[in-house]
């Protein structure tokens, strides 16, 4: 049984508590990809909430590979002091720094979520193929020296992040971005090396792992994200994903983010409450290595029945620390478990008057049960 406000040591240091803030695109920089006040207000609450491990948002590693014209980026040095500020800030706060890193490959070139009306390309994207993503004009598919370019792009920007003060590193091979573009066969048609069955599909993961884990020091960690299942027939599918997972550790990778989906608008999800666990319990026991599990994870008692139960090593939130970037000191407080959580010095005043309000409950409650 595994304690959700336990430590967890892992290359890159030691994590205070087994909650993490999961990356989440802000949309927000202005054509540069530079980091603004915004992700430095956004993340540095979160890390002062109490979390062990603050993700920052997906950053391309290419121009051409931002999701949006707001995307962070990490593709060239004019971006390094923001980040290193950045990381800085969150690990002063005590939580570990770690960055994502991505390439939107296909699902590039498009405005941000909130911006009504069709996708509109701002630039040409590449892909596996030339399999169009919803309403987007189809990619070209990429050539071999465009690969090839990727895979160092993937390297250098790692060093830089690492540089930067990034403690942990996470690839992010999920919902339908380059890296899983070139794992589902629903995407996926080429019949040359970098396609065909799983060793195909799978060589592009594999390959920047490979140069990313040699480009990194042995105590920075390394994660991959990845999409368990494409919920579609034909698609990606999570003994596929264990399969990976097993390779991918063989390569160093310390732990795998299990999510799921977005490869195709039109699949059929069931979400619900901790809907992607069942993947992450998957591929913790298929692969013997650390897996975070994310998705719809909200509640205290929650959270630590998934770890409590041996399904993953870590829980990731997104939208609920988006609502309450206090949520560890809450769940703390909910769980009666504060004696585990330290609140910032600044907040201390406010946390100790929550915490002993909830002790007091609990011991009125275990005196006059209903």
């Amino acid at each position: 049984m595994t304690d959700l406000f336990a430590p967890l040591p892992i290359a890159g240091g030691t994590l205070r508590n087994r909650i993490g803030v999961s990356p989440m695109c802000q949309y927000c920089c202005a054509d540069d990809g530079r980091v603004t006040d915004w992700h430095l207000a956004h993340l540095l609450q979160r890390a002062a909430g109490g979390a062990g491990l603050v993700i920052a948002e997906a950053s391309a590693v290419t121009r051409d590979g931002r999701i949006t014209p707001g995307d962070l980026g990490i593709w060239e040095d004019a971006q390094f002091d923001g980040h290193a500020r950045l990381a800085a800030a969150i690990a002063h706060a005590g939580a570990l720094p770690g960055i994502q890193l991505g390439h939107a490959g296909r699902k590039a070139s498009r405005g941000a979520p909130w911006n009504d009306g069709p996708a509109v390309p701002s630039w040409p994207t590449g892909s596996a193929s030339a399999v169009p993503m919803g309403n987007f004009a189809p990619p070209a598919p990429m050539t071999v020296g465009e690969i090839e370019a990727v895979i160092e792009a993937f390297a250098t920007a790692a060093a830089r992040a690492v540089r930067a003060g990034y403690r942990l590193i996470e690839l992010h091979g999920a919902h339908g971005y380059l890296l899983h573009q070139f794992l589902s066969p629903l995407s996926n048609r080429r019949d040359d090396a970098w396609g065909g069955g799983f060793e195909g599909r799978a060589r592009l993961t594999l390959e920047v792992a490979r140069v990313v884990k040699a480009a990194i020091p042995p105590d920075v960690s390394l994660w991959v994200r990845i999409s368990h299942t494409d919920w579609i027939e034909g698609g990606w599918t999570t003994e596929e994903s264990i399969r990976l997972a097993v390779l991918l550790k063989g390569l160093g990778i310390e732990a795998i983010d299990v999510s799921s989906g977005g490869i195709d608008p039109t699949a059929k999800i069931p979400v619900g409450p901790g809907y992607q666990v069942p993947g992450a319990r998957a591929v913790r026991q298929g692969a013997q290595m650390l897996v975070a599990a994310v998705g719809l994870i909200t509640e205290p008692a929650q959270a630590a029945a998934i770890l409590a139960d041996g399904d993953a090593d870590v829980v990731l939130l997104a939208r609920a620390m988006l609502r309450d970037p206090y949520w560890p000191l809450r769940a703390a407080a909910a769980l009666g478990r504060m004696d585990a959580m330290t609140a910032p010095p600044q907040y201390e005043r406010g946390w100790t008057a929550l915490g002993r309000i909830a002790m007091d409950r609990a011991v009125a409650e275990a005196m006059h049960p209903a």
